[in-house]
């Protein structure tokens, strides 16, 4: 019985091997090469050119408006570049990358780090660096890791950012310019607790600063010589249909300056509170919703704002969307909306400087509804993103105040239209 079993097998194996000999061989294709990291490197930008009417023609520009404040004008808002190797999403070992982002325009004279390049130009178009901080993903505490932010880095809050192809909008909202920081400098975590949960923590200079601070300082970069807490938390539900984010930043932000420390306030150590939550929902491929929130106060001139702007975008076709935008928002004293006439006098306010010129709307509840297209047209490659964003906006007083056409209205309309050229390096 084994001698039999033993040829059996024997004859198998012959007849195997001839059939092997018949048949054609096949090339075993190698896995292609892991990506080394620089080709993860990338080098893109664009160019973001615009123009705002207003029928008034006010002496005081489109009241409420920061980037697009000057009426009957135009501008070139953004010629930015960005330098990046982000982290790899999917890493579960030590990563590491960077950020640089440049820009020239008129969007620069608000955008302003204090202390860099923010006094350099005094034209309507500056320079200004938006970002530049390294990254690090480390596999530490949870399953998805810790990513680590260390250098100069743009803001948690808002449903709008400075990087204008990512707005659905060309003008802002006031939640955008009125009650949110633009930038910090500082370290900033993300512990990516679970996939549905993040906990941001960081600690900063505060808003739109850098370092280095004394009495009556007019080009610091820093406005006083106290630090901040930045930080919230994100969750990611339905599959990523609906996201939640929920930030603040605490710290003092009045600059050390003899008027406001003879007025009884303690440059550093009056706090101001910027809290913001924004809600995204995508019922369906073709809708998005978007609410933003908004509260901040400041203790040392016992100041609040507060209000909410509600967006819905809807996608046509593959080439078209519509947004509209509703905002209600509150100035309960006048603090914090301003028209800012001069080039440098935005940031000569956030210094501290007596020369610089902030025209306040008074106390005063803030309506505005505005409607937009994206366009994006058939385009060559090279510079594929093209968008055109025509819009009609209109903006009132809620309260019978007088803040429009040049402190003589109670309200205003304004038709504007930007176009977003992109292109890539690498």
């Amino acid at each position: 019985m084994k001698k039999i079993i033993i040829s059996a097998a024997m004859a198998f194996a012959t007849v195997t091997a001839a059939n092997a000999a018949d048949m054609p061989l096949k090339a075993v294709k190698a896995p292609p090469p892991m990506p080394s990291w620089w080709d993860t490197l990338t080098i893109t930008g664009h160019v973001e050119v615009g123009g705002s009417l207003n029928g008034n023609d006010p002496a005081g520009g489109n009241f409420g408006q920061l980037f697009t404040d000057k009426s009957n004008s135009f501008f070139l808002n953004q010629a930015l570049l960005t330098v990046q190797r982000p982290l790899d999403p999917k890493a579960t070992g030590y990563d590491f990358g960077f950020k640089f982002q440049a820009m020239y325009g008129s969007d620069a004279r608000y955008t302003h780090f204090l202390g860099e390049f923010d006094q350099s130009i005094s034209d309507r178009n500056q320079f200004d660096i938006v970002e530049a901080h390294a990254l690090f993903h480390l596999p530490w505490l949870t399953s998805g890791g810790v990513d680590v932010k260390v250098g100069q880095y743009v803001t948690l809050e808002g449903a709008e950012v400075i990087y204008a192809p990512d707005n659905a909008l060309y003008t802002h909202s006031y939640i955008f310019n009125f009650g949110i920081p633009f930038k910090h400098t500082g370290i900033l975590t993300t512990t990516h607790v679970n996939p549905m949960l993040d906990i941001y923590l960081g600690v900063d200079t505060g808003v739109n600063t850098t370092f280095g601070n004394h009495l009556d300082c007019f080009n610091c970069g820093d406005n006083n010589r106290a630090a901040a807490f930045h930080g919230g938390f994100g969750l990611n539900l339905l599959d990523g249909k609906l996201t939640v984010s929920a930030t603040t930043h605490i710290g003092p932000e009045n600059p050390n300056v003899t008027p406001v420390v003879l007025a009884g306030v303690d440059p550093n150590s009056a706090l101001r509170y910027l809290n913001d939550v924004t809600v995204i929902w995508k019922p369906t491929d073709k809708l998005t919703l978007t609410t933003d929130m908004n509260y901040i106060r400041d203790d040392g001139f016992n100041a609040t704002g507060y209000g909410v702007a509600q967006y819905a975008t809807y996608a046509i076709n593959d080439w078209l969307k519509i947004t509209g935008r509703g905002e209600i928002w509150r100035d309960n004293n006048g603090f914090f909306v301003a028209s800012f006439p001069g080039n440098l006098d935005f940031v000569r306010i956030e210094h501290g400087n007596p020369l610089g010129i902030a025209i306040s709307g008074g106390p005063t509840t803030y309506g505005a509804l505005t409607v937009g297209l994206a366009i994006k047209p058939p385009v060559p490659k090279q510079i594929e993103g093209l968008v055109i964003r025509p819009e009609i906006r209109y903006d009132a007083s809620l309260n019978n105040t007088t803040p429009f056409g040049g402190g003589t209205k109670s309200s205003q309309w304004t038709f504007a239209s930007d176009l977003i050229i992109p292109f890539t390096i690498k």
